[in-house]
């Protein structure tokens, strides 16, 4: 097949398109399975067994990115309406997402540089639990790798989205404030997406924390500039 037809914006469109609508599809049958995470999955394994070059499909696919920007504003809707409720629980929610910053920070970077890796690797490590642009942002600067730092922090939003509710009430967690806290600030757009469909609460809190983290840590690792 003609290699120019891959590296067409319409092509790599098409493709993430179909194979989100197909997970979205399963997702309707099995409400366990995140379109995301099949979407990615499937992306990935169709390039592969076609010989595709990612930079071929990544004509089209940056169109996609593009809107992810947009997307990410929407979260702020469920946050203004709840900002009543945001600023009566501020102390307990500002508590919460400093806890987890420094413990998502220290955690991250602290086992993965115990284990042995690379400086470069446990650097990238780091951000994992801030969305994706500021992410790469600091990895990019403290000198890691940025296109491994995306898939981290994806994956990242990506369990805690699949996961993240259902172990919170597992382990007694059951307040919408609590829930909204811990998964914006562990997994980011993704997690907090996944509120927007169960509670307007969750999914306000959790956009609050997920921009407060963003800066937070992006504060946190400054001094990492100059020691490193």
């Amino acid at each position: 097949m003609d290699n120019a037809f891959f590296q067409q914006p319409m092509f790599g469109v098409s493709l993430t398109l179909i194979v989100y609508a197909i997970a979205q599809g399963l997702h309707k049958k099995w409400n366990k399975v995140h379109p995301l995470f099949i979407t990615s999955a499937g992306i990935i394994a169709i390039l592969l067994i076609c010989g595709i070059p990612y930079e071929s499909y990544r004509v089209g696919g940056d169109y996609v990115a593009l809107l992810l920007g947009p997307a990410t504003v929407g979260l702020g809707v469920p946050l203004y309406k709840q900002t009543r409720s945001i600023g009566r629980n501020l102390p307990a929610i500002l508590a919460g997402l400093t806890t987890g910053s420094i413990s998502a920070l220290v955690c991250a970077g602290g086992i993965t540089w115990s284990l042995g890796a690379a400086k470069n690797i446990w650097v990238t490590m780091i951000p994992k639990s801030v969305t994706t642009p500021i992410s790469v942002e600091i990895v990019r600067h403290l000198g890691g790798i940025p296109e491994l730092g995306v898939i981290v922090t994806t994956l990242t939003g990506l369990i805690g989205s699949m996961i993240g509710p259902e172990l919170l009430r597992l382990c007694g967690v059951r307040a919408d404030i609590a829930i909204g806290t811990a998964i914006g600030t562990a997994s980011h757009g993704i997690g907090t997406a996944r509120l927007v469909k169960e509670s307007e609460l969750q999914a306000g809190v959790s956009g609050f924390a997920m921009a407060a983290t963003g800066i937070f840590i992006s504060l946190l690792v400054i001094p990492l500039y100059w020691i490193l």
